[in-house]
């Protein structure tokens, strides 16, 4: 019975490994992610990392990427955001602070990623917070060129991009 144990226990910590089999195209995609809504990628990021727990993490700044507590509380802190985005008084995510913090975004979730998996965490958050950077402009344009174009109010075309943004973060997290 011991025996049995043993190989279960063995089997479940290999079936909870970290596979990211390409961690760029993961990263680049999370930092477009964050560029659209800035708590999706760190969100996404952090319910991957707690559901499959990297022992490169275990004892970096990263490390509580890897809690489920703080993946919990990031999930919150998106829908608040999905609700705060419809509001008229959003500022716009090309503003200086929003920006940033977008780009910060990208880059933890992409330190992250990179960390995880046992690359360069400034690889990673440099990869991550680029691809944030210009998703930021890219979306920005694109949807306000959209409202003004198919005279659809812009909380709708709003709904539009969070629905791409969830679509994409379960696309994302399946890739682990």
């Amino acid at each position: 019975m011991q025996g049995a144990w043993v190989v279960l226990t063995n089997s479940y910590k290999i079936f909870m490994q970290l596979k990211i089999s390409k961690p760029l195209w993961q990263v680049i995609g999370l930092g477009t992610l964050a560029g659209m809504r800035s708590t999706s990628a760190p969100a996404i990021t952090s319910h991957i990392l707690s559901h499959h727990q990297s022992k490169n993490l275990e004892h970096s700044p990263l490390g509580f990427m890897q809690s489920k507590n703080v993946a919990a509380a990031l999930k919150v802190l998106a829908l608040g955001e999905i609700v705060g985005d419809k509001l008229p008084s959003a500022p716009n995510r090309i503003k200086p602070a929003a920006l940033g913090f977008r780009v910060i975004s990208g880059a933890l979730a992409g330190a992250g990623i990179y960390r995880a998996v046992g690359n360069n965490a400034i690889v990673g958050a440099l990869l991550g917070g680029t691809a944030a950077f210009a998703s930021t402009y890219g979306s920005f344009f694109l949807r306000r060129s959209t409202v003004k174009t198919s005279h659809i109010i812009d909380p709708i075309i709003g709904a539009v991009e969070d629905a791409l943004v969830i679509g994409s973060g379960v696309g994302l997290a399946s890739l682990s």
